[in-house]
């Protein structure tokens, strides 16, 4: 990998875990590195509307204006939430961050030291002539476990249109095309007359050819899930938010104060420390 080759970000919730990838000599995304992350808050879920405290969930554009070097929590990236599909639907929010420190009300908090590393790599990759990054930010991991664990959460319909997203990036490495219409995600799409300008309207005409392998991987994955639907499965309930287990197990040994002296410069509160301390896995993989 060149340092100023294109980058691309992703974001696990269940997981507490953001990757980074970036393009490599094959021309394809490659893994670089996997950070924890140490606070995210909210549920499992999208956001909707301001002071939920819920981190967002969907596909999101970061350019050069995003980036803050001189955040109070130490260096940020602004997500760039609401997009084009949230603001349509009349989602709230703003200033909705990748950081540091290890407080969150709707953000995605790592140590000063992770978020530092990515936001070298990021803005090398701006620098380099990437006009934006997109950053992917799922609930959990889009495995078939995972989602017939979830299959009666009222998200369901969403996660599943998120998944197609995830597919096609699973399989070809690469970047997919976003747009909007029928109020949700379409991916990879070429519309007849251009994309279309209004989110919620019903899909126009696409003239494009579905891709056969993330056609092939996507029907699979349908009929192994039919499978799975009859199984018991337990979704994790979270009292608000997560926390990487590294970090759950430093919180119930040093207490939060020291955690927050630990992952972070300028010492700022760990965000309801008790809430973080409540495993969601209980003892589960």
């Amino acid at each position: 990998m060149k340092p100023e080759s294109p980058v691309l970000v992703r974001i696990f919730k269940m997981e507490s875990e953001l990757e980074v990838w970036k393009v490599d000599g094959s021309g394809r995304y490659a893994l670089l590195k996997v950070y924890p992350m140490c606070r995210w808050s909210g549920k499992l879920g999208p956001k909707t509307k301001t002071g939920d405290r819920q981190a967002p969930e969907g596909f999101y554009s970061v350019s050069r204006g995003g980036l803050n070097p001189k955040s109070q929590f130490y260096l940020s990236f602004n997500l760039g939430y609401p997009n084009r599909l949230e603001d349509a639907l009349g989602y709230s929010g703003e200033a909705l961050m990748v950081h540091g420190a290890c407080s969150s009300s709707g953000c995605f908090a790592l140590t000063d030291q992770g978020v530092g590393e990515i936001y070298a790599v990021v803005e090398k990759a701006l620098n380099g002539g990437q006009q934006a990054f997109q950053v992917q930010a799922y609930p959990f991991r889009m495995t078939l476990q995972n989602l017939a664990a979830h299959r009666d959460d009222p998200n369901f319909a969403f996660w599943k249109n998120l998944k197609y997203g995830y597919d096609i990036f699973d399989v070809r490495r690469r970047e997919p095309r976003v747009a909007a219409c029928g109020r949700k995600y379409v991916f990879d799409a070429e519309f007849k007359d251009g994309d279309p300008a209004d989110p919620l309207a019903v899909c126009p005409e696409r003239i494009d050819q579905s891709d056969p392998a993330v056609v092939a991987k996507t029907s699979a994955d349908d009929r192994k899930y039919q499978e799975l639907a009859a199984k018991t499965f337990s979704p994790l309930a979270y009292q608000d938010g997560g926390m990487h287990p590294s970090f759950r197990a430093l919180l119930k040994e040093n207490g939060d104060v020291k955690l927050a002296e630990k992952v972070s410069v300028i010492k700022y509160p760990i965000s309801r420390p008790v809430a973080a301390l409540a495993d969601p896995f209980d003892g589960r993989e």
